[in-house]
């Protein structure tokens, strides 16, 4: 039954399966391929694509549609996965508030031990970890889970240009100061277009896990290598 359902499954066409012309990530067969395995995913689980998922995927269909491709050790602090001689780091975004036009990954990395009280000063150490960590990967990839079934999922496979990230260098630090947080005040850099247009925000979050956060991220300053929209019958 489990082989006659994605026999099924398969003899429906993708409501929409699309590749930017010019991404030397995504070519034809990857993004075949790929939007297959997700497929695959869903005729077996309401769930959106994980990151361990989209690591292994990843390597395995690039080795296979003519990339050379090879996984970081488990538990790297750095970059995720090689692929043609660049190191990447790889996210995924999948939180039920997701907006179309903007990224936010909930855990960018984490930020330790170091001095962090209630002093925009602190945050100026804590930024400089963000482009520590930063040297280890020369590209960064999510794959975000636009939209879930009941109905069509839809996924992007979207690159997040360091050099856009690195305008941090010269964004505005402030501290939150009404937070509840005792020992370390959350803090912002918010990075501004001209005309005082947001562009991003690094959110350093002085919860449990004390991690940095990319919030409210504009789309229109990444690239869209591919995008996938299709629907399992059978849910």
């Amino acid at each position: 039954m489990q082989i006659e359902r994605l026999v099924e499954e398969f003899s429906q066409p993708f409501e929409s399966i699309k590749r930017f012309p010019e991404s030397d990530v995504a070519n034809d067969c990857l993004l075949r391929d790929f939007g297959d395995t997700l497929r695959i995913h869903h005729c077996f689980s309401k769930e959106p694509f994980t990151k361990d998922k989209f690591e292994f995927a990843l390597e395995r269909i690039a080795n296979m549609c003519g990339h050379v491709a090879t996984l970081a050790p488990k538990g790297n602090p750095g970059h995720d996965l090689t692929l043609n001689d660049a190191n990447f780091s790889l996210k995924t975004q999948a939180d039920k508030s997701i907006k179309r036009d903007s990224l936010h990954i909930s855990k960018f990395m984490e930020l330790g031990k170091g001095k962090w009280e209630d002093s925009v000063e602190d945050l100026i150490g804590l930024r400089n970890q963000f482009f520590s960590h930063m040297k280890s990967y020369d590209r960064i990839l999510s794959l975000r889970c636009l939209s879930k079934g009941p109905g069509p999922w839809e996924y992007e496979l979207v690159e997040i240009p360091k050099s856009l990230l690195e305008e941090a260098q010269h964004g505005e630090l402030r501290i939150q100061e009404k937070s509840k947080q005792r020992l370390s005040k959350p803090g912002y850099c918010d990075v501004y277009a001209e005309g005082r247009k947001l562009k991003f925000q690094l959110y350093f979050d002085g919860g449990g896990e004390r991690k940095l956060q990319i919030k409210k991220l504009l789309k229109v300053y990444c690239i869209v290598h591919a995008n996938w929209k299709f629907t399992i019958t059978r849910e």
